[in-house]
């Protein structure tokens, strides 16, 4: 019986080879995006109880997505940090189910926590220890093996490399901050808890730490914020959740919950004062201000009780001229304190 050729049994092989390494990129590819379609952190009925009788969460439900920067906001002794805390595995919950890239906390807590990196509000470092020294151990803490490549980038990233060798002790505040950061980083994490990561930092440090923050989440990283500064939150969080009494009262995207719950207000400068409102505006919300100097007329984002240009033509109808006008919106942090009063 005569025997197949050598060069077409090698070519059957490498066309078998070739249509595995076809069917294993698409399983790849399939397993990334299921992967994507999933959170990144599930939380589910979440609880805790501490043994003294004080509940600091109640049935807590939260979805943080893939690459977002999710800002996590509430008055002090909300909740924030024990949340943090037991998603981190540093606290255990009294009841419920926390997932990280689909691993839970407590029945698979290695390859959870290996997906976590934490900055934590306190400055925790060995004073006598180089940069460089710290960093690295980090790393390997979390059993990863040493990658001197991966640390001199996140150094370089965090504007830490010319300080590699100096002592955690000779650093600013400010430097000692960007070296917890480099050590969340250390062990390639997917999912950054940054807990009042500027606090104590000046103004000019902390908008460059954010730009760091969101180079971070351009590199695919989830980012979830705590802050007291709610200015950082309104220039850097995707998504908002307020957080008090242990309970999420919100879950919002930034921009739906300012357009939603944020106000306007628009001022005009007359051109002579008046001492009271015509009768024929009397019942548009106005209100007369710096001694009849100004008009101030508040209005909800989502729609205006009878629009700017009708309220315009009702003024000029009624005799009544100005000489400047200004418009003025809602920050975060005012619909922030008015979210809380409410709860209280």
């Amino acid at each position: 019986m005569p025997q197949p050729s050598p060069y077409i049994a090698k070519a059957s092989s490498t066309r078998l080879s070739f249509r595995v390494l076809i069917c294993c990129k698409r399983v790849l590819a399939n397993h990334k995006k299921l992967l994507a379609m999933q959170p990144a952190i599930s939380v589910s009925n979440l609880s805790k109880t501490y043994a003294s009788g004080f509940t600091a969460l109640k049935s807590i439900d939260l979805e943080i997505k893939h690459g977002e920067i999710f800002a996590l906001l509430g008055p002090n002794g909300a909740g924030k940090t024990t949340l943090i805390s037991i998603i981190c595995g540093i606290v255990n919950p009294s009841s419920g189910t926390v997932l990280a890239e689909g691993h839970d906390i407590v029945k698979d807590y290695r390859a959870a926590r290996s997906r976590i990196g934490l900055v934590p509000q306190e400055l925790t470092t060995d004073a006598f220890e180089t940069v460089w020294a710290t960093v690295s151990f980090s790393r390997g803490l979390f059993g990863k093996p040493a990658n001197p490549a991966h640390v001199e980038k996140v150094l370089k990233d965090l504007s830490l490399w010319d300080k590699k060798d100096n002592k955690i002790i000779t650093l600013s505040g400010g430097m000692k901050r960007r070296v917890m950061i480099a050590k969340a980083l250390s062990h390639e994490p997917q999912i950054l808890f940054l807990d009042e990561p500027t606090a104590g930092v000046d103004v000019e440090l902390r908008r460059d730490m954010w730009e760091v923050v969101r180079r971070l989440r351009e590199t695919g990283v989830t980012i979830i914020l705590t802050t007291h500064y709610i200015e950082e939150a309104e220039q850097m969080a995707d998504r908002v959740g307020v957080i008090s009494h242990g309970e999420i009262i919100l879950v919002e995207e930034k921009a739906e919950l300012m357009r939603k719950l944020g106000r306007k207000q628009l001022t005009l400068q007359l051109q002579n004062p008046l001492e009271t409102l015509p009768p024929e505006l009397a019942s548009q919300g106005l209100e007369l201000a710096e001694g009849g100097h100004e008009l101030v007329y508040t209005y909800d984002t989502q729609g205006e009780r009878t629009g700017i240009t009708g309220l315009l033509k009702d003024l000029n109808d009624a005799g009544i001229r100005f000489r400047d006008l200004q418009t003025k919106q809602s920050s975060l942090e005012e619909i922030f304190v008015n979210l809380v009063r409410k709860q209280r």
